[in-house]
């Protein structure tokens, strides 16, 4: 089951490849709730079958009664994808039925969300990033897991020829393609999480100035809105890209020689593209989520209260009141983090 979101769904990739490998012959499906967890699972050769409810959007008594019907499967197991820390994800894992049924404990709220639930369970570790949190859980099918994975995003030709062209129509010039991520999710008051707008547009004007780079901006149908706010504000060219895919979303930051965001799925997105990522963080842990299996920077403001977020239904806070964590990184120190990972991967990197 990966009910979280894009980028949790995509951390737990490695997971469904070490299934695969360990049951070859298994019937393995998987059940999200958004359309872009769907999308990220789609060819990805060893799941069957993707199925999606938005659960958000289909209500209480539509929900149950998909899920008793999803019980006439009688699946033999189900696992529950990290991070899942909430009553509702407890309660779908027991109604969907399964014979045995394994997830994680958590350090905080984990009577109230009901996590007992999960049957069999291991207890989340702080020091293990969100993808190691999935390959642990397999443990308790006596899996080992020995080898190092990536994140998998599985593109099909048409997204790459999709990409290509897309991209052929613009006077591009082989400028250095910079993609900006500035969105996050933001239910939960999770767009407390983003790097201020404004600052996108100047770090866009400074990268073109400074290094001759196109800058392409993304993000989902709901940030819109944002995105066009990034483009204005900025005094050289930029370029919005909406109306896409998922999957030619991801093969348009394929083509990225590295990718600027906020701790968000596009994130995760460019990290399974092994597109190189600088990624601003504020109240969250880079030690759970940075770039799996892709070069990166993190930037971020060193204060004694920041990361304090964790897993649970509750909505993001900030004990200070002001997120100085996030509100208070510079552009030039994203700046610099650019210029260090370009030089890092043979790019171009200004003088």
């Amino acid at each position: 089951m990966c009910l979280p979101g894009i980028g949790d769904t995509l951390l737990f990739t490695p997971a469904l490849r070490v299934l695969r490998e360990r049951f070859p012959h298994a019937q393995i499906w998987a059940l999200v709730m958004f359309r872009g967890s769907q999308e990220v699972l789609e060819k990805n050769p060893h799941v069957d079958e993707v199925l999606l409810w938005e659960f958000l959007k289909e209500g209480a008594f539509r929900s149950f009664k998909f899920l008793l019907n999803l019980r006439r499967q009688h699946f033999d197991i189900s696992i529950m994808a990290y991070p899942a820390n909430r009553i509702e994800y407890s309660l779908v894992h027991l109604l969907a039925g399964a014979r045995k049924r394994y997830g994680h404990r958590y350090h905080h709220r984990d009577l109230s969300s009901l996590n007992i639930l999960h049957g069999r369970t291991i207890r989340e570790d702080d020091q293990r990033h969100n993808v190691e949190e999935n390959l642990a859980l397999l443990q308790l099918l006596c899996i080992e897991v020995e080898s190092q994975y990536s994140l998998e995003l599985y593109l099909s030709e048409e997204d790459r020829a999709f990409a290509r062209s897309w991209l052929a129509q613009r006077p591009l010039e082989g400028a250095l393609l910079i993609g900006f991520h500035a969105g996050t999710a933001e239910f939960k008051n999770q767009a407390k999480r983003r790097w201020a707008k404004e600052k996108f547009a100047q770090l866009g004007d400074a990268l073109t100035e400074q290094l001759g780079a196109q800058v392409l901006i993304f993000g989902g149908p709901d940030e819109q809105e944002l995105k066009e706010n990034i483009r204005s504000g900025m005094s050289k060219s930029a370029l919005v890209v909406s109306d896409t895919t998922m999957r030619q979303t991801a093969a348009l930051i394929e083509r990225c020689a590295l990718f600027v965001s906020n701790d968000s799925a596009l994130m995760h997105t460019a990290a399974a593209m092994k597109v190189p990522c600088v990624v601003i963080f504020g109240p969250t842990n880079p030690k759970w989520v940075y770039p799996f299996g892709t070069k990166y920077r993190i930037v971020r403001r060193d204060l004694p209260c920041s990361p304090c977020f964790y897993y649970s239904a509750k909505p993001l806070t900030c004990a200070r009141g002001d997120f100085a964590c996030i509100e208070g990184v510079g552009i030039n120190q994203v700046i610099d983090a650019v210029r260090q990972l370009l030089r890092d991967v043979g790019q171009p990197s200004g003088s």
